[in-house]
């Protein structure tokens, strides 16, 4: 009777201890919803899980991911909410589907104009709104308000207006000179136009090697991602044609936008969430971001890519991106009003 009871002794510690390990093995892990390229996103993942032991589970969601996340409710498995533009960020936080963090390591890493106020948010990384020119071109600077100069009349070439990262940069000029004059550059941006406002960002270096524009306005990290060959021997052809200046406002810096991430309102696994975004301003997170991604670190200490840091030194504009933020529905209206599509 008692080998019995000791063999059932036995085995209910065995028991205990699987169950024990496989609860461990389960909290080691984290979901990422993310409108980030997957692609873009898993050399990232790949280092965290190898410097951490948790297992990051990428879920692309290219639309909709307010909508999606608001239906899960509390039942949600998402723990990181991760955007490609500050005003998918904060809509997420306006909605309520994010919840605050308190994090010295954040703080200490992220300017406080590029995270939300109350640590509802928090920018990883940057891309700068550049301008593209033709190599040929004598340019030792530009502002964004020469988008506008009639010298440029026929020679501008851009994606569309409603695309995020214009309406961002619409916006940022909204929360400098507001609505009256943001409207009157706008529309002297359009009469500059070479073609519609249509295509991508790459799109612009192809149509000024092809003699379509002299000039045009793009992101920083597409000249990586061209002059390095990783978009194939077409693009690298377009990155080398043009030059890239870094553009100002008018007493101010260079616009940016940027890769931001939340922790989700009901995120099942927070404390790794919070490790997750931790280590994404780590150095060697940071340094991944300008290595894989050419886009400019977040943080003071790390360094851009050299095809990047080649442009000159990075100057951001002062303004909060929370405040741009809020002038996004204003900047679509603005966009439409001007008929800047057309």
């Amino acid at each position: 009777m008692f080998r019995q009871l000791a063999r059932r002794l036995r085995a209910g510690l065995l028991t205990g201890a699987v169950l024990l390990v496989a609860g461990a093995a389960s909290a080691q892990s984290l979901n990422v919803y993310t409108t980030r390229e997957p692609g873009l996103l898993q050399p990232l993942v790949d280092s965290f899980t190898t410097s951490t032991g948790i297992t990051v589970n990428s879920i692309f969601v290219r639309d909709g991911l307010a909508e999606r996340v608001a239906a899960e409710g509390a039942k949600s498995p998402a723990d990181i909410l991760m955007t490609v533009d500050i005003g998918e960020l904060t809509n997420l936080v306006a909605k309520g589907l994010t919840q605050p963090v308190q994090s010295a390591v954040l703080e200490r890493a992220v300017p406080a104009t590029l995270r939300g106020a109350g640590g509802e948010w928090f920018a990883l990384s940057l891309r700068a709104r550049v301008l593209y020119a033709a190599a040929d071109l004598a340019l030792p600077s530009f502002t964004y308000e020469q988008l506008a100069d009639p010298r440029w009349r026929g020679q501008l070439c851009i994606r569309s207006g409603q695309h995020p990262y214009n309406t961002a940069l619409v916006a940022a000029h909204l929360a400098r000179y507001g609505e009256a004059r943001t409207e009157t550059w706008l529309r002297g941006v359009k009469a500059n136009l070479a073609r519609t406002a249509t295509g991508g960002d790459r799109d612009v270096a192809r149509d000024i090697m092809g003699g379509i524009c002299e000039i045009g306005i793009a992101n920083s990290y597409y000249v990586g991602l061209m002059r390095s060959g990783a978009g194939g021997p077409d693009q690298q052809k377009w990155g080398a044609a043009i030059k890239v200046l870094l553009p100002t406002f008018e007493g101010g810096g260079t616009h940016v936008n940027v890769s931001g991430a939340s922790v989700a309102r009901y995120a099942p696994n927070r404390a790794a969430a919070v490790r997750f975004l931790e280590y994404l301003v780590s150095d060697e997170a940071q340094q991944v971001y300008a290595e894989a991604n050419f886009e400019y670190p977040v943080t003071a200490g790390a360094a851009a890519h050299p095809l990047i840091a080649a442009f000159g030194t990075l100057t951001v504009d002062s303004v909060p991106l929370s405040e741009i933020a809020q002038h996004r529905v204003a900047a679509s209206r603005l966009v439409d009003k001007v008929g800047f599509d057309n």
